[in-house]
């Protein structure tokens, strides 16, 4: 298990999005629809569309 420092954030995408948006892209999501530093200690947790695919940021 991978232990996270004290007051990190959990944040989880509402909705499905587009997995062909790699990890270059996602940090784009981060900055424009939650204006938070995607290289912060947060984390950000996006899921696909059928629902079995997510990826962390």
């Amino acid at each position: 298990m991978i232990g996270l420092p004290a007051g990190t954030k959990v944040w989880l995408a509402a909705g499905a999005t587009d997995m062909r948006s790699g990890f270059n892209g996602l940090p784009v999501k981060v900055q424009t629809a939650l204006e938070e530093d995607p290289f912060s200690v947060h984390v950000f947790v996006f899921r696909g569309r059928r629902g079995d695919l997510f990826k962390l940021l």
